[in-house]
């Protein structure tokens, strides 16, 4: 069909791993992943998310892919090419493209924030300061609008810039040589974290299990963050998966390449917490100390550390790139969505979509400052907050939850159509004893994903 034939394309297969992998890399594997798991008791959630992330985080992302592909549309499209003649599925399409909006409102806020860090890591800004003075250097950032809105913008604008090159030129380019970069500064922070002192000490406590720590946390408690952990790590429900999906050919089969950036996403996840942990048993830190860890309790490590300025700009740049590479990716929807609803150009949704974007996280951005006196969800919440529930709350498991029962109900796109497109190509396939699973199974589990976050919410 036409349409197909003028669809951009990725380059390479690796570009289409390294950039899915990026949208789902981000904040949450390097920052959320390594506290939680000092939460929870260590190994034994390490192991408990690992089982999540596979029988869960792969088969829809699978869904998403597949549907992306099928049509060679965007999410607020895609549904109008593969859905049935009077039904409503498409109107799904909007809402993933308004969730994209809502998560950049409060995301290109905090990847500012990794950027603030490496330049006051870089120029020294941290050296010779106790913990409360990292703590009041952190208090300040948040508490400055200029600093806020400043770094925020350079994420803006850089970003839709690198977007508007084009699809090969700018986001593979840019994704192939920043995920590259991501790997390498991962490996060297986490080789010289295992020659740390504590190295062994926290080796034990992140990767031996021990049933009895769990069991004082209690058994429910720790299974749930893992559930909550692997099934939101993957940027799966918000349609960022399917648009890369929609950018590939039929040389490999979907449930492979899911794989595939399933096992980088924890490869990040888990180096991560190679990198900290050492470092905090090195130092004498609480690992379980919270999303403090990364904002005060690491440069803290890294004042205290021989060559610490080097290894904590090296992190921060780490930190950066990880964050920036989930920007870009869901830029990228952003835009897909916008040229296919509007017709307009690259360069011109671009354009519009950077203002935009701008404009809609100033709330954010201003939220910890000049509007620090609305506290949306109650006492000392901020916009942050707010914006960050509805995507992860509400979102991106729906989002996910219809997806399924598309790709799995008669009235949807159904089994059959599902798995022909799934198993297009070379690599693992989906099999027909998975329809069991997929069809009763994975649909409550999702939805009860969704009760759950309403529940610890409410």
């Amino acid at each position: 069909m036409p349409e197909k034939s003028s669809r951009e394309r990725l380059e390479s297969r690796l570009g289409f791993i390294l950039i899915s992998a990026g949208c789902a890399i981000g904040i949450g594997n390097v920052w959320k992943f390594p506290y939680l798991a000092g939460q929870n008791g260590g190994g034994i959630f390490v192991l408990i998310y690992l089982f999540f992330l596979a029988v869960l985080g792969i088969p829809v992302m699978t869904m998403e892919f597949s549907m992306g592909r099928a049509s060679r549309k965007s999410p607020v499209h895609l549904y109008q090419k593969i859905e049935k003649a009077g039904s409503k599925w498409h109107l799904h399409g909007l809402a993933c493209m308004a969730g994209n909006y809502i998560l950049m409102m409060f995301y290109t806020t905090v990847a500012g924030w990794m950027i603030k860090y490496f330049v006051s890591m870089a120029y020294g800004k941290f050296e010779g300061l106790n913990k409360d003075g990292v703590a009041s250097l952190f208090t300040g950032m948040l508490g400055s609008p200029v600093t806020q809105v400043s770094y925020m913008a350079v994420v803006v604008v850089v970003g839709f810039f690198i977007n508007s090159m084009g699809l090969q030129k700018g986001l593979e380019k840019v994704s192939k040589w920043m995920m590259s970069s991501l790997l390498i500064i991962m490996l060297l922070l986490a080789v010289n974290s295992l020659f740390m002192k504590g190295s062994a000490e926290g080796l034990s406590f992140y990767l031996l299990p021990d049933v009895n720590k769990v069991s004082q946390i209690g058994w429910s408690k720790v299974i749930v963050s893992a559930m909550n952990q692997a099934f939101f790590t993957l940027s799966i429900g918000i349609g960022s998966m399917a648009i890369f999906g929609s950018y590939i050919g039929n040389e490999r089969s979907l449930m492979g390449e899911s794989v595939n950036v399933a096992v980088l996403d924890t490869f990040v996840a888990i180096v991560s917490g190679l990198i900290i942990f050492p470092a905090c048993f090195t130092y004498g830190v609480q690992p379980d100390s919270g999303p403090s860890l990364i904002f005060i309790t690491l440069p803290n490590i890294f004042n205290n550390m021989p060559f610490g300025r080097v290894w904590g700009s090296l992190f921060f740049v780490f930190m950066s790139f990880a964050a920036f590479s989930t920007v870009l990716a869901v830029f990228e929807t952003i835009l897909a969505c916008t040229m296919d609803l509007t017709g307009w150009s690259r360069k011109k949704a671009s354009i519009v979509n950077c203002i935009a974007i701008l404009l809609l996280s100033l709330p954010c951005a201003l939220g910890f400052n000049i509007l620090s006196f609305i506290e949306p969800m109650g006492k000392g919440t901020s916009f942050l907050d707010l914006e960050d529930f509805l995507v992860s709350n509400l979102i991106l498991p729906i989002g996910s939850f219809i997806f399924v029962l598309f790709c799995i109900s008669k009235r949807g796109w159904g089994w059959d159509n599902f798995v022909a497109e799934a198993n297009k190509g070379k690599g693992i396939k989906v099999r027909s004893l998975m329809k069991g699973y997929m069809t009763y199974v994975l649909p409550v589990i999702v939805m009860a994903f969704i009760l759950l976050g309403l529940f610890y919410k409410g």
